[in-house]
């Protein structure tokens, strides 16, 4: 079979008594995109490891995960879907309740003529907005996550499910303050004199920047900061450890902006020459003595005068921006505070110097040239992800209620906020919910139709990198599992049900490679290295560009629904949960059959307070839900902070609830980010009653 030629459903391309090993690429929602090398036995995959061919991708360090190195146990898993599934039994959001049993084995004709059918049937009576497509893909390659599908929902009208459950605050941050600047590379760490990583925990997910860092405190001598409320293994390392309470970033960095003032410490030649609003976020920063701020944050105000004069005083410093500190209701005005804060102290324009963020949109492919050109677009709306569980349930001011939802790559049930609405929502049988996945999730488990999805492992396409400057093509290294078929292909079938031109949804991936790819000489061949190391410092190799022709970074945009950080107290009544993400999973992806203790983790403070000791089972709750679970005080948390592993599964609670049961609604201050991060809970050793105090 030619390279790039995907293999039909039952073909058998790759199998053959001979052992052989292929290399390929993991496209998984982590910024590392690493090469992987995989041992291929009588068509089964039997090891997976890295690749270290001089092809591969130089991030990946000889290393991978241990997660991908286990993900044979998905590929063959016991829930994975083989057939197309329609379900014979009534919903029921109850745990425990689903399963296979519940669905009886279809044809593809079948399930896409019954999908369609009911789009078709939706769209004729109340219109497209009550068909909402659920696209979240993040651990696909580039042509799954956002190839054929959003155009085929984007032809049809429907609305358009903006990925506000994640990254879009930062993203929208760095926007406003760099526009299209592109971050630093994470290959400059070897010079630098300061690093500081500031709402991110690389040691569980962005592995491969670990040891780059190790690199530079071990051989330059680099001083490390971690601001994380939690104790991680990178801040157990850090000269300097700022266990701030969550949501006070913005004070933190605006009180270091007043600092800087202060003593004199403002990089006024680089801003004259590359900044505007300087003037405007150093007056809002004012308001933010150190004083002021420690108290806020719930630090010694000793740890902000040493931030603060690491750097004024070591240079080239780099900051790694995290994802972490869009998740509480002040994410916004967190992600503009810090981002300006490396402006204002001139940390830019030498190697080792500037803000690791995303490396995405370097990789040249254009998904606009998908698009065919003689079909012109059509205005349709927009629906935050946040709100889709009110759209569910007709709650959603100006929408109609959602009558057929297609869900693919996602776990909503599991993974989205306020957990019990979207069950409830999800039982409801007169919602027609189609799930496209390689197992049975907990939201396969409440759906009317399954269709079975391939791994990275069994298609062709490319992964685009957003930690190192890197495009990889994914190659198909088995067969399809069972009668799985890609992201596209579904779209492909799904599309000609609907009336649509096979010839425009052709779903071959050499075809998407050579529309896509802006430098067509390159066809589907990977590019390890899109930039040379060095060769991306930023305001010398990359500069601020805006949509207006702008060339300066902004830390005041009045044309923002957020011009300048505007913070807002944190409550200190109560516990605040947090839900990071582990080594053990992605999203929840892999918690099926490798999950992170099922625990909380309490300060001990906090558990002496309450009596609870380490090991004991103990029940966590607020007005929205509760669980049980063990507890484990382990020092890893700050006072008045718990922790719950992001990714479980609905099996590995008792009632069926995750940590989502206890989130809310609440979104930030920029982009209608989720505030995964913002639920208070209380915790009481299980079976005891909670008292409260009477008047």
């Amino acid at each position: 079979m030619a390279p790039g030629t995907l293999a039909k459903p039952g073909q058998n391309s790759k199998t053959g008594a001979m052992r052989r090993v292929l290399t390929t690429a993991c496209p998984l929602d982590c910024p590392d995109s690493c090469s992987l090398s995989v041992t291929v036995d009588d068509g089964r995959i039997v090891k997976i490891d890295a690749d270290t061919g001089p092809d591969a991708n130089p991030f990946t360090q000889g290393f991978i995960c241990q997660k991908v190195k286990h993900q044979a146990k998905r590929v063959y898993a016991p829930e994975r879907i083989l057939t197309p599934l329609i379900r014979t039994a009534p919903k029921s959001a109850a745990a425990g309740a689903g399963g296979f049993a519940d669905f009886r084995p279809a044809t593809w004709d079948e399930a896409i003529a019954s999908i369609a059918a009911r789009i078709r049937a939706s769209i004729d009576s109340t219109g497209p907005d009550a068909v909402v497509p659920y696209l979240y893909s993040s651990s696909a390659g580039i042509f799954a996550s956002s190839g054929l599908t959003t155009q085929l929902f984007e032809r049809v009208g429907c609305p358009e499910v903006t990925h506000t459950i994640c990254a879009a605050t930062v993203s929208k941050a760095w926007d406003q303050v760099y526009g299209s600047m592109l971050s630093a590379d994470p290959f400059d760490l070897d010079h630098s004199e300061l690093i500081v990583v500031w709402g991110a925990n690389p040691n569980a997910s962005n592995t491969h920047l670990t040891p780059l860092i190790t690199k530079a405190v071990k051989q330059n001598g680099a001083a490390l900061v971690v601001i994380d409320p939690r104790r991680t293994a990178v801040a157990a390392r850090a000269d300097l450890h700022l266990a701030i309470r969550p949501g006070t970033d913005a004070a933190l960095a605006s009180a270091l902006t007043t600092w800087l003032v202060d003593n004199g410490h403002v990089a006024v030649d680089f801003i004259a020459a590359h900044v505007d609003g300087a003037d405007e976020l150093i007056a809002a920063a004012s308001a933010w003595t150190v004083e002021r701020a420690a108290d806020e944050c719930g630090i010694d105000a000793s740890q902000i005068v040493a931030l603060g004069a690491l750097i004024a005083r070591r240079s080239p410093a780099m900051l790694r921006l995290g994802w972490g500190l869009e998740r509480n209701r002040n994410g916004g005005s967190g992600c503009i505070a810090v981002a300006s804060l490396w402006a204002i102290a001139g940390h830019f324009g030498r190697r080792g110097s500037g803000i690791i963020a995303s490396t995405s949109g370097t990789a040249p492919v254009d998904l606009q040239r998908l698009w065919p050109a003689d079909v012109e677009r059509v205005p349709r709306r927009e629906m935050s992800m946040n709100d889709v569980g009110l759209a569910l349930r007709g709650r959603l001011d100006g929408w109609p209620r959602t009558e057929v939802l297609f869900v693919q790559g996602a776990n909503p049930a599991a993974t989205a906020m306020d957990q019990h609405a979207w069950l409830d929502a999800l039982a409801n049988p007169d919602l027609f919910t189609v799930v496209h996945d390689q197992v049975l999730t907990d939201t396969a488990m409440l759906a009317d139709v399954i269709l079975p999805a391939t791994t990275h492992f069994e298609v062709d396409d490319l992964a685009g990198s957003y930690g190192s400057f890197s495009l990889l093509r994914v190659e198909a290294v088995i067969d399809r599992v069972g009668e799985s078929r890609s992201n596209d292909e579904v779209a492909a079938a799904l599309a000609v049900g609907l009336g649509f031109s096979a010839d425009e949804f052709d779903p071959d991936p050499a075809r998407l490679a050579a529309l896509a790819r802006t430098d067509p000489e390159a066809a589907n061949a990977s590019m390890p290295a899109i930039r040379a190391t060095g060769g991306t410092v930023q305001f010398v190799d990359t500069h601020p560009s805006f949509a207006d022709g702008g060339t300066r970074a902004r830390l005041h945009d009045v044309h923002s629904e957020l011009p300048l950080p505007r913070p807002t107290s944190v409550e200190r009544d109560g516990l605040t949960l947090l839900t990071p993400s582990t080594n053990r999973t992605i999203n929840s992806m892999f918690a099926e059959f490798d999950p992170p203790e099922i625990a909380i983790s309490l300060n001990a403070a906090d558990a002496f307070e309450r009596g609870i000791a380490d090991g004991d089972h103990v029940r966590v709750f607020n007005e929205l839900g509760e669980l049980e679970l063990i507890a484990r005080v382990d020092g890893v948390v700050r006072p008045g902070v718990v922790s719950i592993p992001k990714g479980l599964w609905r099996r590995h609670f008792g009632n069926g609830s995750t940590s989502n049961a206890l989130i809310g609604r609440t979104v930030n201050d920029l982009a209608g980010g989720a505030c995964f991060n913002d639920a208070k809970v209380e915790v009481v050793a299980a079976g005891r009653a909670v008292v409260t105090a009477v008047d």
